[in-house]
């Protein structure tokens, strides 16, 4: 039998944790402290998480960065080259633009998957969320919302089930002629609805 690694048992809301998804079932990212501090910081706005987003699938540039988010490539610059020196995205082979300069891609690496966000976190992915969708058609838009009672046990298998959901469908290979979708799910308590 193999030997059983321990992984600590996170609480099911974990305000710090995971840039593309709910992730208070998967182990923390190594590294010390200061490393996730690090981290939290580099991922502490909307715009470098869309970045992330733009470099899932493909490699792309500073300039096709900037057009993608109608920005300017010195405004992007920035941004790409802190998600470079963090490990968020890497620097593939150059090659050679249009019209003789030499490019850089970058690619998303994963790494933001389980990323300690710091405090503030869910705020930055909602912002991103939310410019992504106002971007989208609205024809073109899934969406639902819906009021629960659970006790505990209900409210861990609720989220257990969907980080399941998610993880199976972040493991499969793109479809080659795949179009490219975005989900967003958040799981809170509605103070709303306590009794008086």
């Amino acid at each position: 039998m193999p030997p059983s690694r321990a992984v600590p048992d996170p609480s099911p809301v974990d305000a710090r944790r995971g840039a593309h998804a709910p992730t208070a079932g998967l182990p923390r990212a190594a590294g010390s402290d200061a490393e996730r501090d690090a981290d939290a910081r580099a991922l502490a706005s909307s715009l470098r998480v869309r970045i992330l987003r733009i470099c899932l699938d493909e490699p792309r540039t500073n300039k096709e960065i900037a057009q993608a988010l109608g920005k300017n490539p010195a405004t992007t610059l920035h941004h790409v080259r802190t998600l470079v020196a963090r490990g968020f995205l890497a620097a593939q082979p150059a090659r050679t633009g249009a019209r003789g300069a030499r490019e850089v891609p970058y690619l998303a690496t994963g790494k933001s998957w389980t990323a300690d966000l710091g405090p503030g976190g869910h705020r930055v992915l909602l912002d991103a969320f939310l410019e992504e969708l106002s971007a989208a058609d609205p024809a073109r838009v899934d969406m639902g919302r819906l009021g629960l009672r659970l006790d505990a046990e209900g409210r861990d298998e609720l989220s257990r089930r969907l980080n399941e959901v998610l993880e199976d469908f972040r493991q499969r290979e793109p479809a080659a002629d795949g179009e490219p979708w975005s989900v967003f799910i958040a799981i809170h308590h509605d103070a709303s609805r306590e009794p008086r």
